[in-house]
């Protein structure tokens, strides 16, 4: 049964429209083409060059650019250039394979253009930028291309993210036809959930004090958002001047339900006097659509058993944002003020979202047809879905620990007591830290002359004897 039930985002239009695109031509690999009349695949299985492709791609544009995309020293050129070369690698093999035929002008192909036009346009651009060319009208150009760069680069790894969504349904012939419009609503609503709780992720491990620098509480943005997305979904779910029926009813009172609560969660973000103050309507808004998702009546038992689990899963993360925000955090911003720690029952709504994510993503009509049709049960088809979104969980902790690392070397201050070796204090290591990467910056951008360096290095050596002066407390 096709599940149109969340709220589609914006963004997600231009997925729907790419998924709209119907094939034109076979692309032809034999001198003549093996698909049955009707179908988008052939039967062939997949080759070795193809699942070759398939790797280095999904290496390339999954790992290796999004750590590209965080690190900012000698290591960023390096990384990106190996980046680029496997991702040229993976084209060229996406049209030298056999086996399994495609038809042409499918939506993974046409997207693949123009993410291979955006991946010159990239390293045209960090070309350009390496160069330093500052005196004239290259100093006006460098100011344009800087913010290009940056965005291309923070964008790209939602690009690749798509298209390697793209690349699935595609090599097994999915959504087509009728099955677009269930397929879409799936793969965007999972993959926003997947991206909530990366946003979550940032915000408690490096945001906390950004966050409570915008004179704004969370659940501000998180309500604006979902009374935005209630109001597409109240008017774009039941086809006006038709009959209405159960599903129409269904999809279209979830809309309401969001934008209702949404415009109340913005209310109770201020306190009587206009300052930030939290609230639980964010995550029970996630809980009752987690409800109402799991009452969806399904054809297929492993189908209902994983909308069922995908139900139980969001409302599970609505109800412990509830305890973390009232109960763990005491509605205050974060635990303490530096915004430096965290309790780890913080991470359990956030591991929540991303499972929900994927279990929605999993969950279309064509792939539940092909589970059913295979060995494999319902529990050990939510087991993997469950492992994959461990694996992203991990990767952009990883990710964001990273880019910690690197923008804010080690605090200077003692962490949990922790004086060093020998009953030292770990400043030096700290300081020295905090001076390569900052004279990396330097020598990385060339945009300070040796007097400036010079002066970085006197001033920050007088600091740190400051700092080694100091008595032990």
């Amino acid at each position: 049964m096709a599940l149109r039930g969340l709220p589609t985002p914006l963004p997600g239009l231009a997925i729907s429209s790419l998924l709209l695109a119907r094939p034109a031509i076979a692309h032809d690999h034999h001198g003549g083409s093996e698909i049955p009349e009707g179908q988008t695949v052939s039967v062939e299985p997949l080759d070795t060059t193809l699942w070759i492709h398939i790797f280095v791609n999904m290496f390339a544009y999954g790992v290796i650019f999004p750590i590209g995309m965080i690190t900012k020293s000698r290591w960023h050129v390096p990384t990106q250039i190996v980046g680029s070369m496997l991702a040229l690698l993976g084209f060229f093999l996406g049209h030298a394979h056999g086996g399994r035929e495609f038809v042409g002008n499918n939506v993974h192909g046409l997207f693949a253009h123009i993410l291979q036009i955006l991946l010159i346009a990239q390293v045209v651009l960090g070309l350009y930028l390496k160069g330093h060319w500052e005196k004239g009208i290259n100093g006006f150009i460098r100011k344009l291309i800087r913010p290009c760069h940056s965005i291309i680069g923070k964008a790209m790894p939602v690009l690749s993210w798509t298209q390697m969504i793209f690349g699935g349904i595609t090599a097994l012939g999915f959504c087509q036809g009728e099955y677009t419009g269930q397929c879409a609503a799936h793969f965007i609503m999972g993959s926003a959930f997947i991206a909530y709780g990366i946003l979550l992720t940032i915000i408690l491990l490096v945001g906390q004090v950004w966050m409570r620098q915008t004179g704004r509480s969370q659940e501000f943005y998180d309500s604006a958002v979902i009374a935005a997305w209630g109001c597409v979904n109240t008017f774009t779910e039941h086809h006006w001047g038709t009959a209405w029926v159960r599903n129409d009813w269904q999809h279209t009172s979830m809309g309401i339900i969001w934008w209702c609560a949404g415009l109340a969660g913005i209310w109770m973000s201020r306190d009587r006097d206009g300052n930030p103050k939290r609230n639980f309507i964010p995550g029970l808004v996630i809980a009752i659509t987690g409800w109402a998702m799991s009452s969806h009546p399904q054809e297929l038992m492993v189908s209902e058993a994983t909308h069922k689990m995908f139900g139980h899963t969001l409302m599970a993360a609505g109800l412990t944002r509830i305890i973390e925000v009232a109960f763990i955090l005491g509605d205050k911003q974060s635990l303490t003020e530096d915004g430096r720690t965290w309790n780890s029952f913080q991470f359990l709504p956030i591991f929540l979202l991303y499972t929900a994510g994927f279990l929605f993503m999993g969950a279309t009509e064509e792939q539940m047809l092909l589970v059913a049709g295979s060995d494999m049960d319902h529990v050990a088809y939510i087991l993997i879905l469950f492992s994959l979104a461990s694996l992203v969980f991990l990767f952009a902790n990883m990710l964001v620990h990273m880019y910690d690392r690197l923008a804010n070397p080690t605090s200077s201050k003692e962490m949990n007591g922790y004086t060093g070796v020998n009953g030292r204090p770990m400043e030096e290591g700290r300081i020295r830290d905090a001076e390569e990467f900052e004279l990396e910056g330097l020598t990385s951008d060339g945009e300070a002359d040796d007097e400036g360096r010079g002066m970085l290095r006197r001033s920050q050596e007088g600091h740190r004897s400051q700092i080694q002066g100091v008595p032990l407390r």
